[in-house]
């Protein structure tokens, strides 16, 4: 446990755990509720991480922030033992990563919090923090603490999120507002898809279905152009979990009562995320992506008049036809200048800027 800082006049604690049911009551209850979201926040989801994607040789690390009994703030991290490194507990899969932080602390709270991550962090040369919101200044303060514990923040661009605000949309609003390409190709191959009896559309999100969903999921994947991912396991692992809590949506396109074509989708707190998508490539004539994306979408809109369609990680050109709006995603590397390490980092950091400034010129 490290002691209450001195850079603040509250007195805030920090201890480490690395099992989630090693944590009190009063810290399960930073993480989100599934109901409300987001995903990437609830114990669910850093369930999934620990048990089928951390990195060899690395192992999970829950920093607990306390003043007196009450918990204000969990952060979750990975360690690298091999490599004596820390990082957040994020992964491939990842789309939104920020501390747990108890609502509604005050501003010296937040940066006492921040003061107490910061000095955790200077046993490390640097500390990596990946797809945080690049406008989530409610972590000013945070910042601001890490900041009087001597660490050094640079920011970095980590991936772009296509994402759109669907409140009180039907389909048809929806369609209109789409590219006219798109447009005319969902019309004429849903037209042609609802006319055959051989093609079928389902959507798995049952405890009870689980275990076929991973099978449906694994076969389209073996069949489709993608790459072998790098956790083979964590997909059916968060299908399992996420249906067992509610969230998962896995959307089915059949031809011959075969899948052609396979979505996984996760609803949260009226967001519905698409986290992974495929697509057999025998079949690429009936654009099966683009008709189970349709379908899928018509239904969130329909059905479950979703808030907000989210398309995960990435800057696919087909993103910016479905959704309207474009954010970004950052990593936050922190270093120590007291350590040889850290100081170099920031010193190839300052090169580097200056270098590129010089370019520009």
């Amino acid at each position: 446990m490290i002691k209450p800082h001195d850079g603040s006049r509250l007195s805030v604690s920090l201890r480490t755990v690395s099992r989630l049911n090693e944590m009190p009551d009063s810290a399960r209850a930073l993480f989100a509720d599934p109901a409300a979201g987001p995903l990437f926040a609830t114990s669910t989801w850093f369930e999934c991480v620990i048990e089928a994607a951390l990195p060899p040789g690395t192992q999970p690390c829950f920093l607990i922030m306390a003043r007196e009994d009450r918990i204000l703030a969990v952060v979750p991290m990975r360690i690298d033992a091999r490599q004596n490194g820390l990082e957040s507990l994020t992964t491939p899969y990842t789309c939104l990563y920020r501390p747990l932080l108890e609502p509604g602390l005050s501003s010296a709270e937040l940066e006492a919090v921040g003061c107490a991550f910061g000095r955790y962090c200077r046993r490390f040369a640097t500390v990596r923090l990946d797809a945080m919101a690049d406008d989530d200044s409610d972590l000013a303060g945070f910042w601001a603490g890490a900041r009087r514990a001597g660490i050094g923040r640079v920011g970095f661009f980590h991936f772009a999120n296509w994402h759109e605000d669907v409140g009180g949309l039907g389909w048809t609003a929806y369609l209109a507002a789409r590219p006219g390409r798109l447009r005319e190709t969902i019309r004429r191959r849903l037209a042609r898809v609802e006319r055959d009896k051989a093609i079928s559309f389902a959507i798995l999100q049952a405890p009870v279905d689980a275990a076929r969903a991973v099978d449906i999921y694994a076969a389209v994947y073996a069949s489709s152009w993608k790459e072998p991912e790098p956790f083979p396991a964590f997909n059916a692992t968060l299908i399992k979990r996420a249906a067992a809590i509610g969230v998962l949506r896995l959307c089915v396109l059949r031809l011959d009562d075969r899948p052609i074509a396979v979505q996984l989708w996760v609803v949260c707190g009226g967001n519905a995320t698409v986290l992974k998508l495929a697509h057999d490539e025998a079949t690429r004539a009936i654009s099966p992506g683009t008709v189970l994306t349709a379908m899928m979408v018509r239904h969130l809109l329909e059905v479950e008049h979703v808030a907000s369609l989210d398309f995960g990680r990435g800057d696919d050109a087909y993103k910016k036809d479905w959704a309207n709006r474009r954010r970004e995603r950052v990593g936050v590397v922190l270093f120590n200048p007291m350590r040889p390490a850290g100081l170099a980092f920031a010193a190839r950091h300052v090169a580097g800027r200056a270098l590129r400034r010089l370019r520009a010129f």
